[in-house]
């Protein structure tokens, strides 16, 4: 990490201190006009399709994973707190594969995050198979407002990873 993204300890835990880190620069997206706008405008229309709040925050939550972005891995296992999620879920989110805490219709939408968010991992990022599985638990409306919510977050997370946006900090 360079001097222009850390600064002193802000506090310790366990007699190690905590490093205090900072942005490289203000927000993309409160920087430009319209971007936040922009942004928001895109998780608005995944939103009119029917898709629970909870599991476009669990998207959301397992694509930042994968994508190491702090600022929206604690937002979002903030908001999964706010659905009333379980610690142990939102902990699980991550090897969701292995854990009990999660429906099919879930797991089918987690496969599909983590496919859409890592396009170049293979020649066909989205299978017919799981395609199939896809359609099987959502109609369209639905599916797009997932790819419209999975593009979004995508897009977060490499502004948020780009700019180095500390966790907790605007």
């Amino acid at each position: 990490m360079t001097d222009a993204t850390q600064s002193a300890p802000a506090s310790s835990v366990d007699g190690d201190d905590i490093v205090t880190l900072k942005a490289r620069m203000p927000h993309p997206a409160f920087l430009l006009q319209g971007g936040l706008d922009a942004l928001n405008g895109l998780s608005g229309i995944a939103r009119s399709a029917g898709v629970s709040e909870a599991l476009l925050h669990m998207l959301c939550l397992r694509a930042s994973q994968i994508n190491g972005c702090s600022w929206c891995v604690v937002d979002h296992a903030r908001e999964m707190t706010e659905d009333g999620a379980s610690p142990e879920r939102i902990q699980a989110v991550a090897a969701w594969r292995d854990a009990p805490y999660f429906t099919e219709k879930e797991r089918v939408a987690l496969e599909f995050t983590e496919e859409i968010t890592r396009l170049a991992d293979r020649p066909d990022p989205i299978s017919d198979e799981l395609w199939s599985r896809m359609i099987a638990v959502f109609d369209r409306r639905q599916i797009a407002a997932l790819l419209f919510e999975i593009g979004v977050i995508n897009v977060w997370n490499r502004i948020n990873a780009a700019v180095r946006q500390p966790a907790g900090q605007r």
